[in-house]
């Protein structure tokens, strides 16, 4: 715990946002420094509840209340070293988790939650500037190598764990840098990537090796991953879903995830877009994004730094409640009402709506038709039934249409059909327990596992998988599980 009474004395405080309009002018992360006096007033307010939910609200099972007892009292180092040992990329999650774990805080029952996310990025950031994150390879190697193909958080938290367990863990990327959705999907007003690339530096030191533009059963053929005692899927939930309505094939309506990474290229000083494809901007249209999702979003901020002429985010659900609902208690992950940074910087949200029809002129979209929805109470044991909402037809200008509507599993006609691994009901990898596939040696994990998820399930994952390599090539492991101790750090 914190002060004893730190939870009377502070109330919740969060780092301010550089202003709006200053902050759409670039691709800078938005929030401004907090103070260490301010971050330790917020780690006061960590009680001593007794039974810390906040591990169960966290997939990696952090120990929290330590460490928010040690930044508290300024043992930075210490703080630090019990952070990593659940966690590999605090400054990951830190920047960009929703923070199931603040959901879950005892204190939030009837105030505001601990700012357990933000006290999680300074520690990290602490350790950073003061040197105490280096290198630290195996002492010894076992001789296994290790293909690890996507490397996205769950392929990296992966390779690292394994490669921290002596085997030598190649990473395998398509792309032309490493990273996955955290290079290319996540705005750098989330995640600037020099952060990236300075966790990635002490991989490489560490031993792991990369390979970028090498995408495995193309340009690297199947036959060659014999050379590896185990492989690793860790390609991610890559499939997006579509419209399938009149119109959809006018020029201006794409995927999300055809949008963002073209505006991570640019910050990155890329002159052209990747494969010399078609350039995709916002700037003076009227663009609409389907979704109401972080990806939806990211797309959001994105297109108002590229001075859109409007924004505007539909989405079909209802509006959720501003509280949390009576029937998500607490200490479960409630569906209610979120603003993002994104939002705050302009946008015309609307939900229960259904889009019906994509008009155009010359090949182009110009507008949506969309009419308003509501949902009736399940009938026969199905789900709730959605009914469209006579005389609520309504045309929206659009020329710039971005679709945010989440992911349906991994990309299943390439490598996983060569290798024979099989998929789930639900269109994912299909594993057992400890993550192998119906293919002895192969293994899956992250999003292409457990379909589309958040950045601290992928580190689980990772996390998880790594013990599975582990005892499959070595017959025990000591890397650990959920909630147990790490190899050193510091």
């Amino acid at each position: 715990m914190g002060k004893p009474t730190g939870f009377k004395e502070f109330t919740r405080e969060v780092p301010r946002k550089r202003l709006v309009a200053e902050r759409v002018r670039d691709f800078s992360e938005i929030d401004k420094p907090f103070p260490d006096e301010k971050l330790m007033q917020q780690a006061a307010r960590c009680m001593d509840c007794g039974v810390p939910f906040c591990h169960t609200g966290c997939p990696l099972g952090n120990v929290i209340p330590d460490w928010n007892d040690l930044a508290y009292r300024g043992q930075w180092k210490r703080a630090i070293e019990i952070l990593h040992a659940s966690n590999n990329f605090p400054e990951f999650t830190g920047r960009l988790c929703p923070a199931p774990c603040e959901e879950a805080c005892v204190l939030g029952i009837h105030e505001p939650a601990v700012t357990i996310r933000q006290i999680e990025k300074t520690i990290i950031e602490h350790a950073f500037e003061a040197g105490w994150i280096q290198p630290l390879p195996p002492q010894t190697r076992t001789g296994k190598k290790v293909a690890v193909i996507g490397s996205g958080p769950a392929g990296l938290a992966c390779a690292q764990q394994l490669n921290r367990a002596g085997h030598s863990v190649t990473v395998f990327e398509r792309a032309d840098r490493i990273g996955g959705l955290l290079r290319y999907g996540i705005p750098d007003f989330k995640l600037e990537k020099d952060v990236l690339d300075r966790r990635l530096k002490l991989m490489e030191a560490e031993g792991v090796a990369f390979r970028v533009n090498c995408e495995v059963g193309k340009d690297f053929p199947i036959e060659r991953l014999k050379g590896f005692d185990a492989i690793v899927l860790a390609g991610g939930a890559t499939r997006p879903r579509d419209l399938p309505i009149p119109g959809r094939d006018l020029d201006g309506i794409h995927f999300a995830m055809d949008y963002l990474p073209q505006q991570n290229r640019r910050v990155a000083g890329d002159l052209a877009v990747a494969g010399g494809g078609l350039e995709i901007a916002a700037a003076g249209k009227n663009v609409i994004v389907l979704g109401g999702g972080d990806t939806g979003a990211d797309c959001v901020g994105t297109a108002n730094r590229q001075r859109a002429r409007s924004v505007t985010q539909f989405e079909l659900l209802p509006k959720p409640p501003a509280e949390r609902p009576a029937n998500q208690p607490w200490p479960y992950w409630p569906m209610k009402l979120r603003k993002s940074s994104s939002h705050e910087e302009g946008v015309d949200q609307r939900w229960s709506i259904l889009t019906k029809e994509f008009l155009g002129a010359g090949g182009h979209v110009k507008k949506l038709r969309t009419v308003n929805v509501e949902f009736l109470p399940p009938a026969g044991g199905g789900g709730p039934q959605m009914r469209e909402i006579r005389g609520t037809e309504r045309e929206w200008p659009a020329d710039l249409v971005l679709l945010a509507l989440g992911f349906l599993g991994p990309e299943t006609d390439g490598l996983i059909a060569k290798l024979g691994v099989e998929i789930d009901p639900r269109g994912n990898v299909k594993t057992d327990e400890s993550q192998m596939t119906n293919v002895p040696g192969v293994f899956a994990t992250g999003d292409m596992r457990r379909g589309q998820s958040l950045i601290v399930w992928a580190i689980s994952e990772g996390r998880e998988a790594a013990r599975g390599v582990d005892r499959y090539l070595m017959g025990a492991t000591a890397l650990p599980t959920k909630g147990e101790a790490d190899l050193p750090r510091i």
